[in-house]
């Protein structure tokens, strides 16, 4: 490449990375000035709409017109993902027969940066006249939303990433991180587990990671075990007949005391073999996990301890074994 090309090059990566890290900067300004008016009776705001959404009866109705539409289409998406039944109403689509969705249990959360939005009107006003709660994420509260609302989410006044100070960026990085702020806060109070995501994300990768080992496991005739009273010799040959390079020991009451590996296999012939009980041999602190235990943690787990097998318990009790292979075939990895 010339020197003066190269040169052009080294120039335009330099200006790209100064706009960006401009862009970056200013919005990520705008989040913290979310962050420090928690002080200032956002944080109440936040915990009194929560309030209001954890008591009603019906769903959150998420509105807003333009960019702040589009950013309420991601906040009712994610609040139906993590336990709050929500969706969007466009607002000109709710002048034409939609406010036919809203009922009084309901909870309307409506976003505009400005608070003046013309398009909001008819849903305000229908808020109004028949008691459906109002919520409002908006940076005025001397606004018409910010006037009409029940219950203000007032967002700080913050500088727009746009240098001509026109398109919505900032503002919409601050409506965006409130709603999942909003979101979040609703999943922590109602204690919403990764296995309550899994019943909302049972399909793709998601859903595949948030899979427990039960579902993998084998179980029964299937899991190698012998009774600790067994021979060495008796381990062997279950642990081969089942080919899953382990076999389980259990004591009188069923209960798992020990695993027989191919390491301890090896040791034993490298000791000049002799057939002996199999408690002599066998490895006494059996790695476990629980059914209900996320077959991503499981493989972590093998990962870390370098091995292929975990028995699956129920107390002490083995119902069932995982090998990396079952999860791998499921795509956990």
């Amino acid at each position: 490449m010339p020197v003066s090309d190269l040169l052009m090059h080294t120039a335009g990566v330099d200006a790209a990375a100064a706009s960006v890290g401009r862009t970056l900067e200013i919005e990520a300004n705008g989040l913290r000035a979310i962050r420090d008016a928690l002080g200032g009776g956002l944080a109440a705001a936040f915990a009194q709409a929560a309030d209001a959404i954890e008591g009603a009866a019906g769903s959150v109705i998420v509105t807003g017109i333009g960019k702040s539409g589009i950013i309420g289409r991601k906040v009712a998406a994610t609040l139906s993902s993590t336990g709050t039944p929500s969706h969007y109403v466009h607002p000109a689509d709710a002048s034409h027969g939609d406010l036919g969705s809203l009922r009084t249990i309901d909870v309307v959360l409506a976003l505009s940066w400005s608070g003046e939005t013309a398009e909001l009107a008819d849903i305000v006003e229908y808020t109004r006249r028949f008691g459906v709660t109002l919520i409002a994420m908006t940076a005025r509260p001397d606004s018409a939303l910010g006037r009409a609302t029940d219950i203000g989410l007032f967002l700080p006044a913050a500088e727009e990433a746009c240098p001509h100070g026109l398109a919505p960026t900032t503002s919409s990085a601050m409506l965006l991180a409130a709603g999942d702020a909003l979101a979040v806060l609703l999943l922590e109070r109602r204690g919403f587990t990764a296995m309550d995501f899994n019943r909302y994300h049972p399909g793709g990768k998601l859903g595949l990671r948030l899979t427990q080992v039960r579902r993998l496991m084998h179980e029964g005739a299937e899991m190698p075990l012998v009774p600790v009273t067994a021979m060495l010799s008796e381990g062997i040959v279950e642990m081969t007949s089942k080919r899953f390079g382990i076999a389980g020991v259990v004591d009188g009451e069923g209960r798992l005391v020990g695993v027989l590996t191919d390491g301890d296999v090896r040791r034993a012939f490298q000791e000049s073999f002799r057939d002996r009980p199999i408690a002599d041999a066998m490895g006494a602190k059996p790695q476990t996990v629980g059914g209900e235990t996320l077959a991503v943690s499981v493989l972590a787990r093998m990962n870390a301890s370098r091995i292929t097998c975990m028995f699956v318990v129920d107390g002490r009790v083995p119902v069932g074994l995982v090998h990396v292979h079952d999860l791998l075939r499921a795509r956990i990895a």
